[in-house]
């Protein structure tokens, strides 16, 4: 199967689940609190069925793993899925949310797209194929040094909870502009060379999966905060890739 086919299937998938969660945005619905105390509506369940059958459909060796109903069927090559990434956003009617849908094959992403139906904004990448938003090709950009990057971070009372607090008051003592728009947005921003650094914590697989593929295909670099490669740690850390290690360094000063 071409990483290329993936593509498309997730784009397609993401604008279809984004359609459905859309009515509901436009709409009404009911909230109910997950054991976690994250928030669930009735479009998140909605959204992630719509996926699972039209991949499943179309590709019927795949597994997946989803963030509301969980693994099913093989997990060697699978489709990591989040219905509504930024939940708590949607349900205050605040427009940064989006569809993850990624493919992981033998541990690895190798395509993925994220979909905000309220922007239309799409971004997608596929391996060694690039990255793109609504098709257009985006790179990172070419900022190297930390006293001109933006940094951008999501919410900020579970920095301060996990203990990385005093890292993140060094970047944001060491680059030039911060601001916090959190959820899929801030990859995309650095994926598409508007900000160089966004770092995340407190994260399941699938708040990430096509995040990596979309910043690596775009010439950045993604990495938990120890700098190794991985969606499954609960961190997450991408730069242009330029400021990588440097960043990684104010993050973990003891």
């Amino acid at each position: 199967m071409s990483t290329r086919r993936a593509h498309d299937a997730a784009v397609d998938a993401a604008r279809a689940a984004g359609a459905i969660a859309m009515r509901y945005y436009r709409g009404g619905f009911d909230v109910t609190m997950k054991p976690d105390q994250t928030p669930v509506t009735q479009a998140d369940q909605d959204a992630e069925r719509a996926i699972v059958e039209t991949l499943g459909a179309a590709f019927a060796d795949h597994g997946f793993l989803g963030e509301e109903f969980g693994a099913k069927g093989p997990q060697d090559r699978r489709w990591i899925i989040d219905p509504i990434d930024g939940t708590r956003n949607f349900v205050r009617r605040i427009p940064i949310w989006a569809v993850l849908i990624a493919l992981e094959e033998a541990g690895e992403v190798t395509a993925g797209a994220m979909y905000n139906p309220v922007t239309d904004e799409m971004y997608s990448a596929y391996r060694g194929g690039g990255a793109f938003l609504n098709g257009e090709r985006i790179r990172v950009s070419a900022v190297t040094e930390l006293a001109q990057a933006w940094f951008f971070h999501a919410g900020l009372g579970i920095v301060r909870k996990a203990g990385w607090w005093d890292g993140f008051a060094r970047l944001i003592d060491g680059t030039l502009n911060q601001r916090g728009p959190g959820d899929y947005l801030g990859y995309g921003l650095v994926a598409s060379g508007r900000g160089e650094i966004y770092a995340e914590l407190d994260l399941k697989p699938w708040d990430i999966a096509p995040c990596k593929i979309i910043v690596e295909e775009a010439g950045g670099r993604f990495s938990d905060f120890d700098g190794r490669p991985s969606i499954y740690s609960g961190t997450a850390l991408v730069t242009n890739g330029h400021l990588h290690e440097a960043t990684l360094a104010l993050l973990r000063r003891a």
